[in-house]
């Protein structure tokens, strides 16, 4: 499965966030990246720049490629509703994202190789494709052999999925409900998907 293997900070540093958590060497060189870094920090973007920006900060925040984030852009495009809202209600549906949300793993990329390795069910049969596409209603959970895992339960053991109104966690069962899709002032991400939109429409 072909994914994005490089260093982070600098992906963070390029895009001017902490998308992949908290980041020391980010706020260190809190900075383009390069030799010209400190001077690319005073130099104003234009607005295809600000636009290609916003999207090269989303698609590395759900840890998607070009061709699966212009994919998912087009499926939300031809959906009912506000197109950018779309946009995002599809991301956070992606199965590695539940999984990380509901706080099995501390990160999306941990989340996503939990799936890849098959120790996510999904209604109770054993789902490895992280771009699967959660549905309200449905039952996110740990396989049974896989409940002992030390990654799954140190994660668990840090996380609130309580503060995601659109989830729902029983710790007995090791499961989660996605109980509706998410509102846009509901997702914390800082993504301003408007811009993402007006990007792709030229």
């Amino acid at each position: 499965m072909a994914r994005y293997r490089g260093p982070k900070s600098k992906i963070a540093r390029k895009v001017g966030a902490p998308i992949f958590g908290p980041d020391k060497y980010f706020e260190k060189k809190n900075y383009p990246p390069g030799q010209h870094g400190m001077t690319k920090k005073r130099r104003k973007l234009s607005e295809y720049g600000m636009q290609l920006l916003e999207k090269q900060k989303a698609k590395y925040t759900y840890g998607l490629l070009e061709k699966q984030f212009y994919n998912t852009f087009l499926k939300a495009s031809q959906k009912k509703g506000i197109t950018g809202e779309n946009l995002l209600v599809l991301l956070e549906s992606r199965l590695d994202n539940v999984v990380f949300r509901l706080g099995l793993a501390p990160t999306r990329r941990a989340a996503r190789q939990l799936v890849s390795h098959r120790h996510i069910t999904v209604n109770g049969r054993v789902t490895n494709i992280p771009s699967y596409n959660v549905h309200p209603g449905d039952i996110v959970g740990v396989r049974e052999r896989s409940k002992s895992l030390e990654v799954i339960n140190d994660s668990l053991e840090s996380s609130n999925v309580s503060k995601y109104s659109w989830l729902e966690w029983d710790g007995q069962q090791m499961a989660g409900k996605f109980v509706n899709n998410p509102q846009r002032e509901e997702i914390p991400e800082k993504i301003k998907e408007q811009l993402i939109v007006e990007l792709y429409s030229k």
